[in-house]
């Protein structure tokens, strides 16, 4: 849960004086560390000297989902048309003609929101091409009691979110991004070794850019550098951005599920068990895909059980009533008889889940949770997107999706600064992107941190506070719909 001073600590930054001075170079010039936040000159005034086939006004380091979905924003946008854009991939470029015969473990939801911006950057055709499940239902329960709260469209028409493999966003981003290769340029295999920072302020020996040193001994230089690169961000630590983070005493265990036998598969389905929650993803009318966040020691035996034990042992996480109280129980149901009075229409009936039957072949896979929030996403010709930013519990699904809401909004910054005649890598606009950005991020990882906290403990007064406020939240379909409209950005 975010404390008090950890939310004012994040949230602090929206208010900030126009510079704040964090570490400069050392008395003897040993070694140049944390750069200061504030204004820069303008472009005018700013020639390095350096080839200006060196020069990008974009660098964007780090090629996966949101880095690739970047690259295309700013490639597509007709006010950035002039500029000289790079992306940096130190893997592979990832093409994919037609959708591999397995699927793979890893996974996103995607918002309607996201998928509007994968469409405006022609992305999503290709998706569709390849393959990706929608659901247009979600209920989530309580294995300690039987409280349960479902979303969903009016009259199950429209999708509530689209289950989408990694590799097959990347693929389909890659492909809209070959046909822009006279606006962005592309490095795969491409690792940075060193990044060297500007100071705000012009003075004799300064370099007016970021300097960005790739293994290859190369250097290039750019006016504006985004760091797309994941949760280790090598930009942001070396930036010397202050990040808030801890590690959740959990492990997520995921596998893509065979199920016992065919079906529509239009829900996702979430239950809270005390160890921690465990979702089922639909990929097609016969395959799930299984995310179960639990204690490291209980994930690593899931990974060591043969196949016959670890789908029983799904099934059970499933339908198991083990955990429920007697007096948890004669509670809930006493207020959801009294829900059931005073609010006809906000009662939703119980589905179950289907059986698992089996699991792909070496599809388990399990790796460590936790959260992390950079203090700042912005600094003098740097940016922060994507998981380099911020970094969610997966409960909620939405780690991609703020992702691409990152996407959106530094483009629409960053095409007005074009349109205005600014220097991109100022500071003015990038405020406003910070700004807009955490404004959004925060009331949502602040949830979903609360939400995993709630849920982790089978403690009988918070099971039935969680009880009550449940079921209370499920008999409000306008306060549901909120919840919808917010996730679906």
């Amino acid at each position: 849960m975010f404390t008090l001073r950890r939310v004012s600590l994040a949230a602090a930054v929206a208010v900030r004086r126009p510079c704040v001075n964090v570490t400069v170079r050392s008395v003897n010039g040993a070694r140049l560390g944390n750069f200061a936040r504030g204004f820069s000159s303008s472009e005018s005034d700013e020639e390095s000297g350096k080839a200006q086939n060196d020069v990008y006004d974009i660098i964007i380091s780090g090629g996966g989902m949101v880095g690739t979905a970047m690259a295309c924003s700013l490639g597509f946008d007709p006010n950035l048309q002039s500029k000289k854009i790079l992306l940096l991939e130190a893997g592979p470029k990832k093409e994919m003609d037609k959708a591999p015969e397995v699927y793979s473990t890893r996974v996103s939801s995607i918002s309607p929101g996201s998928a509007t911006l994968l469409s405006g950057l022609g992305a999503w055709d290709h998706i569709i091409n390849l393959r990706c499940k929608s659901y247009q239902k979600m209920q989530v329960w309580d294995a300690c009691s039987d409280a349960l709260i479902t979303f969903d469209k009016e009259n199950l028409q429209d999708e509530m979110a689209y289950v989408v493999e990694n590799d097959v966003i990347v693929a389909a981003l890659t492909k809209q991004l070959q046909t822009l290769s006279e606006q962005v340029e592309v490095h795969y295999r491409t690792r940075v070794v060193k990044y060297t920072w500007p100071r705000p302020y012009q003075v004799s020996d300064s370099i007016p850019w970021v300097q960005v040193t790739l293994a290859s001994g190369q250097t290039l230089h750019t006016k504006l550098l985004i760091g797309a690169d994941g949760p280790n961000s090598m930009v942001r630590k070396e930036a010397g951005i202050p990040t808030v983070k801890w590690n959740y005493d959990q492990s997520a265990v995921v596998a893509v599920l065979h199920l016992s036998e065919p079906t529509e598969n239009n829900v996702a389905w979430q239950r809270f068990l005390p160890t921690g929650p465990i979702a089922m993803l639909p990929l097609s009318d016969t395959e799930s895909s299984l995310v179960w966040s639990t204690s490291h020691q209980h994930a690593e035996e899931l990974l060591q059980m043969d196949e016959e034990s670890f789908v029983d042992a799904i099934n059970s996480a499933f339908w198991s009533n083990e955990n429920q109280s007697d007096l948890i129980e004669a509670a809930g149901s006493l207020f959801r008889t009294a829900l059931s009075v005073l609010m006809p229409n906000g009662t939703s009936t119980r589905q179950l889940p289907p059986s698992v039957a089996g699991i792909g072949p070496k599809s388990r896979v399990m790796f460590p949770l936790g959260m992390g929030h950079a203090s700042e996403y912005i600094r003098h010709r740097v940016a922060l997107i994507g998981d380099a930013a911020h970094r969610v519990h997966p409960l909620a699904g939405q780690g991609a999706n703020l992702g691409f809401g990152d996407v959106a909004c530094l483009t629409r910054v960053l095409s007005q600064a074009a349109f205005n005649g600014k220097d991109l890598g100022a500071m003015q606009h990038l405020l406003e992107y910070e700004t807009e950005r955490q404004r959004h991020n925060l009331p949502m990882m602040a949830a979903v941190d609360l939400m995993k906290r709630l849920y982790s403990t089978n403690a009988a007064p918070i099971v039935l506070l969680r009880t009550l406020g449940l079921q209370a939240t499920n008999a409000l379909p306008p306060l549901k719909e909120q919840i919808i409209a917010y996730a679906s950005k």
